[in-house]
């Protein structure tokens, strides 16, 4: 059962750094950077992924733009106020626990994400234009000193349709994958903006049962 062999919110991924290292914050006297990392999917796409990582587990004089890494970590998730907006937007990122270079990009899973968490709404289920079945979840998975992240997922097909019946409060394991969306959003007549989201999209789902502590899945 995938919830007793891992922890509950694990990324793995191997990819090409795209972007420069740019400095996010400091705790404590550590300073954390950002930067873009390129993972491909089994198609010929590929995924830009925002990646924050301790200054401790690299050296940016090797560890520049096209670099192979693999890195481990966690999806975490916070707010950002958007002046323009007027409102707080949720931004995620992956949180590195561990990063090494590589030669090159083995032939692995260069993707991986395991969450064990809790829904946070009632799921978004819907048929895309062309007949195609989605549903959208919010995942409130715990960390350490009481603070959770909020990640949101996607089903597809059956796996949509399982999710549909699943209540707020709920508690699910998923695997997946963590990807980016190009989309657009209209200001006004003549201005359209271009943004980026990410999500994790479902392969795998588990429903856990408190009543029994059994749990069913549907792939």
């Amino acid at each position: 059962m995938l919830q007793e062999t891992v922890g509950n919110n694990c990324v793995t991924l191997i990819g090409i750094v795209v972007s420069d290292f740019t400095f996010s914050h400091e705790v404590f006297g550590e300073g954390f950077y950002r930067f873009d990392l390129e993972v491909s999917r089994l198609s010929e796409n590929t995924d830009i992924l925002p990646i924050t990582v301790s200054e401790r587990l690299f050296d940016r004089k090797i560890c520049g733009i096209g670099t192979c890494v693999k890195l481990t970590g966690q999806i975490r998730s916070y707010n950002n106020y958007v002046e323009s907006e007027n409102r707080n937007k949720l931004v995620l990122t992956i949180f590195v626990k561990d990063i090494a270079i590589l030669d090159e990009i083995p032939d692995e899973n260069p993707n991986d994400v395991y969450l064990n968490g809790y829904i946070c709404k009632p799921p978004n289920y819907r048929t895309t234009p062309f007949g195609r079945e989605i549903a959208d979840i919010l995942l409130a998975t715990n960390r350490s000193y009481n603070k959770s992240d909020y990640i949101p997922c996607i089903a597809w097909g059956r796996n949509s349709r399982f999710a549909s019946k699943l209540k707020v409060g709920d508690n699910i394991g998923i695997r997946g994958r963590m990807q980016s969306r190009v989309y657009q959003k209209k200001l006004n007549d003549e201005e359209v903006l271009e943004k980026m989201a990410f999500e994790v999209s479902i392969s795998k789902i588990e429903f856990f049962d408190p009543e029994n502590t059994e749990y069913y899945s549907e792939t």
